[in-house]
């Protein structure tokens, strides 16, 4: 008689159904914790900010709501997962980054992408309230580019697309987890 070994899987909660910040979360957790069985879920959740947001303070915001949003709608996950992209004003240039929020039963995580500066054609469409996404679809005549490369892989011609952009960000995130003794 065979024996069966059952297996618990860790839920993880996104919060977005846009693939790329799914397949980002994938990619940084079994990365980190290759020994660990996942299921990973995208779900909306609302931000409660603004379609774009304009600074890090809102930009932070967004993703932690989303967390929140989620651990309300899904008690049952191990981890959730809020990730939000934002634009901010540095001197005269706009630049784009993202948040990244994990919380886990137990412990919080947190990390920023790094910066990158925005086209003056992007910047004037994004200040007058278009979403970097539809901007970029605009001005480089694309379709949904923010479930493909994203900004950051058509300004860089495809050597950093959206997907591995964040995942820096996401494994950074993951951090009090890895280190549980430390945090």
């Amino acid at each position: 008689m065979s024996k069966r070994i059952w297996i618990k899987l860790k839920k993880v909660y996104i919060g977005s159904e846009n693939p790329v910040k799914i397949a980002c979360t994938e990619m940084a957790f079994r990365c980190v914790f290759p020994d660990t069985e996942f299921s990973f879920m995208g779900k909306i959740s609302d931000s409660r900010v603004n379609d774009q947001p304009m600074s890090d303070q809102e930009t932070y915001k967004g993703a932690r709501n989303r967390v929140e949003n989620l651990k309300d709608l899904f008690p049952d996950g191990d981890f959730w997962v809020g990730i939000e992209g934002g634009v901010e004003m540095i001197n005269d240039s706009m630049h784009a980054f993202a948040w990244m929020v994990v919380d886990g039963k137990n412990n919080s995580g947190e990390a920023r992408t790094a910066t990158f500066p925005l086209p003056e054609r992007i910047k004037e469409l994004v200040s007058r309230g278009m979403e970097l996404g539809h901007a970029d679809d605009l001005v480089f005549k694309r379709s949904n580019s923010k479930q493909k490369d994203g900004a950051v892989g058509i300004l860089t011609g495809g050597i950093i697309d959206r997907k591995h952009y964040y995942i820096h960000a996401m494994i950074l995130a993951l951090i009090p987890f890895i280190n549980t003794t430390l945090y």
